[in-house]
């Protein structure tokens, strides 16, 4: 199994919150050190508006982060494309793939917090019309070497052409975040590496599994899927049950708070990402718990096909990150 990081750093003292547990500069050396201890990866999200000091110019981040490391991959999950100029984001994306030497992966979605969209003012129903918009401008802007116009419904350019080319041939990894089956047959027909997120099941996960493997062989694509599909998760190692339920007892405090970011006034956000609440997607889902019961998840994640494990810090820090490389990442 491949292993990376997935999460974000954050600048106010809070003592919940789902994906950061590290300030700025502390997220900046835990990733330095994740790299020597033969992490794969760092995927680092995008939020707005939260009033908890989350990362929201994860680019900036990245690319700070790409001049202290060499060899990490560095990928966003997700930089959420409504809300971006896409021959911007393509310009910048390239840029920082020239720069790190082709470690770039962007990973995208349409996002799913209601009070971001409200933020920009951008209706939330539009947010699938613009992300495959988006989605093919980035791809035109990284493929296209002639000049070119375009005029859609939401973007249009008047005789471009995008610069720098990337370093990586013929653009970096695109991953897509996709949790709804309609969605995940959307990632697998455009051949994107699938990004799933660290809420739901494992009963759920083996659905998403499935959608993905068979639409790609539908599609004619690479029929090896187990390193294209990323699965989050939360990662604690419990010393024994009382403090894996303490654990859990207080990512569910942290999830209420995002949920309440994320619903909208009528109830009805049908994101697939707000589909699974409750201790069941850490008790059936997380990798938290002893080392034992972290062993036998991973196992489980293997059998239905995720080669590709993105660890969410839960709390442990450093130690649990240098605990998993050493006590469990070589036996996986």
């Amino acid at each position: 199994m491949k292993f990376g990081l997935f999460g974000s750093a954050k600048l106010t003292k809070v003592s919940n919150d789902i994906d950061s547990s590290l300030g700025y500069n502390d997220w900046i050396n835990y990733n330095i050190e994740a790299e020597q201890l033969g992490y794969t990866s760092t995927f680092t999200v995008e939020h707005h508006f939260t009033g908890l000091g989350q990362v929201s110019a994860s680019l900036n981040l990245l690319t700070y982060l790409a001049a202290k490391t060499s060899k990490i991959k560095l990928g966003t999950a997700v930089l959420t494309l409504p809300w971006h100029n896409p021959v911007l984001v393509a310009e910048q994306i390239a840029t920082m793939d020239l720069l790190s030497g082709g470690r770039i992966e962007l990973g995208v979605g349409k996002g799913y917090r209601y009070n971001e969209f409200k933020g920009f003012n951008i209706d939330m129903e539009e947010a699938s019309d613009r992300f495959e918009e988006s989605i093919d401008i980035i791809i035109k802007s990284w493929t296209n070497r002639e000049r070119w116009s375009y005029e859609g419904k939401f973007w249009s350019y008047k005789d471009i052409i995008v610069e720098p080319l990337c370093n990586q041939k013929p653009h970096p990894t695109l991953w897509m975040a996709a949790g709804n089956h309609e969605s995940i047959q959307k990632v697998a027909k455009r051949n994107a590496n699938l990004l799933l997120d660290q809420f739901s099941p494992l009963s759920e996960v083996e659905k998403r599994v499935l959608v993905y493997k068979n639409t790609i062989e539908e599609a004619g694509h690479k029929s090896n899927t187990n390193n294209r599909i990323a699965l989050a998760r939360a990662l604690f190692i419990a010393k024994n049950n009382q403090e894996k339920m303490d654990i859990i007892d207080k990512r569910m405090e942290a999830r209420s708070t995002v949920d309440k970011l994320s619903e909208r006034p009528d109830g009805k956000n049908k994101s697939s990402i707000m589909s699974f609440k409750g201790p069941d997607e850490a008790l059936n889902g997380a990798l938290i718990g002893t080392e034992d019961e972290i062993h036998n998840r991973l196992n489980e994640f293997k059998k239905i096909g995720i080669g590709y494990i993105l660890l969410v810090d839960a709390g442990g820090g450093l130690s649990h990150l240098q605990k998993f490389a050493d006590k469990i990442m070589p036996y996986h």
